[in-house]
């Protein structure tokens, strides 16, 4: 007779984080004391059971939702060809198909090319190599406030220190900041730039300038959309001194803003544009896609990566671009945006924290200050997030100073999931 096993114990969130603190490093931050077990669109459950509404879809990751069965079909039909083989070693036709619906899809009829890697902070990494190799300059202008990545040329561009630079310097050279356009704090497009002449004058030629990189509107930094007069200023600009524009697209792209670009909603064009995150829903892929040119300045193996295009990735991505367009995301998205902000506006009466409700779409923020001071008021932002996930509603903050909740529910929401969640929301903005 052999001796009886014991049971396992019952895996439990408290026990998850027991090993997790000891076996994984702090530098991963991690928002939830919580731990996935299973989703589906905009709902997950934790191992313990507990429903949770998903108004962070994996940090805009997930605009066609958890496990869209268009996807997970796609994948598997995939899965029964193959996983892997290196774009760049053995090529495949979806690869090829996926750079030409983008080439397609995304703003402007001129002749286009879209080479794909694995994330966005690598596509902005392969979109500022693109840029210097067709200018041949090293200069990269980026804005206070944006957010374009972990990695060391993320970081440089990326507008914001605590916690993404905090003890890891030095930074790549040739980087510069100048401050975003935002009325509510203060800063016009007149200061912005202003603020550019005087780098100009005081710290690079506009000669040695390769591009200005630009979130159409910021994600970390607080949901900012940049203002029409200033894009159309940072066209002008580029084309007098012969600058590339970069449109970082990683957060605002595939029907988030109402549009399937952010891009769309200005009359200039971008030379180059970085995607990522609801790419291929949650599987990782993301691109650089511009002006043929421009894309074919860097030689045969300067672009690339072992896992760019994963072909299990590009699957999920095309059923994405399916669901978009059968299921009409871009028009949903205003519609669930409009009444997101209509029980804003509504709290908004009478909670005076409430500084300012804004985005196109549904990249829908809201900003809280104090109203004695108009100071930012990161702790009341705080807790309204406590609030909403002990009544099981998951939301995001960002911002310069922590006091903005951005809002990313999957476009494929349920009305009646979606109804729920205003109520939540509702409730927690009370305190």
């Amino acid at each position: 007779m052999t001796a009886r096993q014991p049971l396992s114990e019952p895996v439990t969130n408290a026990g998850l984080t027991a090993r997790r603190v000891a076996a994984a490093p702090r530098g991963v931050g991690v928002m939830c004391d919580f731990y996935a077990a299973k989703a589906l669109n905009a709902e997950l459950w934790d191992v313990e059971g507990r429903r949770v509404i998903d108004f962070a879809s994996g940090i805009a990751v997930l605009n066609t939702g958890h496990r869209h069965p268009k996807l997970v079909e796609a994948m598997k039909r995939q899965l029964d060809c193959f996983t892997h083989t290196a774009y760049q070693i053995v090529p495949y036709e979806s690869y090829v198909a996926l750079a030409e619906r983008i080439n397609a899809v995304t703003p402007g009829t001129h002749a286009k090319k879209t080479a794909f890697f694995t994330t966005g902070a690598e596509a902005v990494e392969n979109a500022v190599k693109i840029a210097r190799s067709h200018t041949g300059r090293p200069g990269i202008i980026a804005l206070s406030g944006a957010f374009h990545g972990r990695t060391f040329m993320g970081m440089s561009l990326t507008g914001k220190v605590a916690p993404y630079k905090l003890g890891f310097g030095p930074f790549p050279g040739s980087i510069y900041h100048v401050p975003a356009p935002i009325e509510l704090h203060g800063v016009s497009t007149a200061d912005s730039l202003k603020a550019i002449a005087t780098l100009f004058k005081a710290d690079i030629d506009p000669k040695q300038v390769a591009a200005f990189i630009v979130e159409p509107v910021q994600g970390e930094g607080g949901f900012y959309m940049m203002p029409a007069d200033f894009m159309r200023a940072l066209r002008k600009l580029c084309d007098e001194h012969g600058i590339l524009l970069i449109a970082d697209e990683v957060q605002t792209g595939f029907a988030r803003t109402g549009k399937m670009f952010a891009m769309e909603h200005y009359d200039v064009l971008p030379d180059i544009m970085t995607i990522a995150k609801s790419l291929a829903g949650g599987m990782p892929l993301s691109g650089v896609c511009g002006r043929a040119e421009v894309m074919d300045a860097p030689a045969p193996g300067g672009l690339g990566g072992t896992y760019a295009g994963n072909a299990m990735a590009v699957a999920s991505a095309h059923a994405v671009l399916d669901v978009i367009e059968e299921e009409g995301l871009c028009a949903r998205a205003n519609v669930l945006g409009e009444r997101l902000k209509a029980t804003l506006n509504k709290a908004r009466a009478t909670q005076p924290r409430i500084s300012e409700v804004r985005g196109p779409g549904s990249m829908v923020a809201v900003e809280f200050a104090d109203p004695a001071t108009g100071a930012p008021d990161a702790a009341f932002t705080q807790a309204v997030q406590k609030r909403a996930i002990d009544k099981g509603l998951l939301l995001l903050s960002c911002g310069v100073y922590g006091n903005v909740i951005r809002f990313l529910y999957p476009l494929t929401i349920q009305d009646a999931v979606f109804d729920e969640a205003m109520g939540i929301l509702a409730s927690a903005l009370e305190g």
